[in-house]
């Protein structure tokens, strides 16, 4: 199993790189960033289904697994909602500069969702290395 999941990285890795070169070659063309774009899609897409099928399997492999999943699905939900919240509280107004207005209370509150979100997640990966490493120095 762990063979044919190297060869797929590969191939993977591989078409990568030759849509890299493509990129570079055809000095920034439309069809080669367009190109990139669908294959960047299709990474991000077979990532999450990976991710989740993972998670499934990992379940029903180990029942006991299931608990600490539902607490950091139900984690991350408090924080988006928290996120969420905290952002629909403001008033801001981003002006939009190609069409000569402003960005409507939608865009501003998702992207400001998203950023707080990222903040957050940058914050607790940071708190979990080092905690990790003073921990690791204790044993």
């Amino acid at each position: 199993m762990k063979k044919i999941l190297n060869i797929l990285l590969g191939i993977l890795l591989a078409i990568t790189a030759v849509l890299l070169v493509y990129a570079i070659a055809a000095g920034g063309s439309d069809a080669s960033i367009n190109l990139n774009l669908i294959w960047g899609y299709f990474l991000l897409v077979f990532a999450v289904c990976t991710a989740l099928f993972c998670a499934v399997f990992g379940m029903i492999q180990n029942p006991a697994g299931i608990k600490g999943t539902i607490m950091s699905l139900a984690l991350i939900i408090v924080v988006v909602g928290i996120a969420y919240f905290i952002s629909a509280g403001h008033s801001i107004q981003i002006p939009d500069l190609a069409n000569g207005g402003v960005f409507g209370a939608g865009e501003t509150v998702l992207t400001e969702t998203s950023i707080i979100v990222t903040y957050v997640a940058m914050v607790a990966a940071f708190v979990t290395a080092v905690v990790t490493e003073i921990l690791g120095a204790f044993k």
